[in-house]
């Protein structure tokens, strides 16, 4: 899972530098991604190291869940633009942020499994133990 999520903050990082560089106004908030994605890349790295990893994952999945409940309205404003429902006056904020959402809850989603997964096999230690 660490390379997982050093593959999504890396995703993210490169959102928010392509997403700055080709939006018209060059706002900030264009490097929102940015601001996920390279905190989220240091989660990763520090979960490389067996002693951090529980907690670097932790920290990771709430990152990735603040970039999902960031991103959903900005996400849901491009697939009402997609279906003709709303005319998006900055359509390339709405593709960044959709694909911010679609990023983070890939990774958020994954997080979850390998937790669960990674309590499995708690378990099954623990009765193969007792």
């Amino acid at each position: 899972m660490p390379i997982v999520t050093i593959v999504a903050g890396s995703i993210l990082t490169l959102l928010g530098i392509l997403g700055y560089v080709f939006s018209d106004s060059r706002s900030m908030t264009a490097l929102i991604p940015l601001a996920f994605g390279i905190p989220i890349e240091l989660c990763g790295v520090l979960a490389l190291k067996p002693e951090l990893k529980k907690h670097a994952m932790h920290g990771a999945s709430l990152l990735a869940l603040l970039g999902v409940l960031g991103a959903a309205p900005g996400a849901v404003r491009y697939l009402r633009g997609l279906t003709g429902d709303l005319a998006v006056a900055r359509p390339m904020a709405a593709q960044v942020q959709a694909a911010m959402f679609v990023t983070c809850l890939v990774l958020l989603i994954l997080c979850i499994r390998s937790f669960r997964q990674a309590r499995a096999r708690r378990e099954a230690a623990a009765r193969g133990v007792a």
